[in-house]
C-alpha cells in the first residue's frame, strides 16, 4: 500500500505581498492552501511558520492530476495544448484548485448571509407583533 504524500511549497509575489502556495500531492491527488506572507519572509521565517502553522491550513478540494508520460514530439505537444487551454481556460492545476476552493466560500458564505438576513427579518417582525400587542393593551 503506498502511502506517500509529497509536499511542497511556492513563495511568489503577487502585488503588493508575498504569498506561499503550499501544494500537497496525495495518490494522485492535488490540494492547495495559500498564505499571505506580507513582507519578503526569509527560509527561517518560512520554515518557522511550516513548523507552527502547517496543522492549521485549509487545503482545496482535491484535484486529480494526470502523472507524466514519456517524451513526446514538440509539435504534438503544441497542438495538445492549444486544445486543452481552449477548453479548461488558462492556469496551473494549483490556481484551479484555488479557484474551486474560493467557489465554495462564496456558496458557504451566501448560504450563511442569508440565514442571517432571514433571522434578521424573523427578530424585525416578532419585535412588531409584540408592539402591536403593547399598543393594544394601551401600554
Amino acid at each position: 500500500m503506498d502511502k506517500s504524500i509529497d509536499i511542497s511549497l511556492k513563495v511568489i509575489f503577487e502585488d503588493p505581498f508575498w504569498v506561499g502556495v503550499f501544494e500537497r500531492m496525495e495518490k494522485g491527488r492535488l490540494c492547495v492552501a495559500k498564505v499571505t506572507f506580507g513582507a519578503e519572509p526569509k527560509e527561517g521565517e518560512v520554515y518557522d511558520y511550516l513548523l507552527k502553522h502547517y496543522h492549521e491550513l485549509t487545503f482545496s478540494p482535491a484535484v486529480k492530476v494526470k502523472e507524466r508520460a514519456k517524451v513526446e514530439n514538440p509539435k504534438r505537444k503544441k497542438r495538445e495544448a492549444q486544445r486543452a487551454t481552449a477548453t479548461q481556460g488558462v492556469g496551473t492545476k494549483s490556481q484551479q484548485a484555488m479557484k474551486l476552493m474560493q467557489e465554495q466560500n462564496k456558496i458557504e458564505r451566501k448560504e450563511r448571509t442569508k440565514a442571517a438576513r432571514e433571522a434578521e427579518k424573523e427578530r424585525k417582525y416578532e419585535l412588531g407583533r409584540e408592539k402591536k400587542k403593547q399598543k393594544r393593551k394601551g401600554r
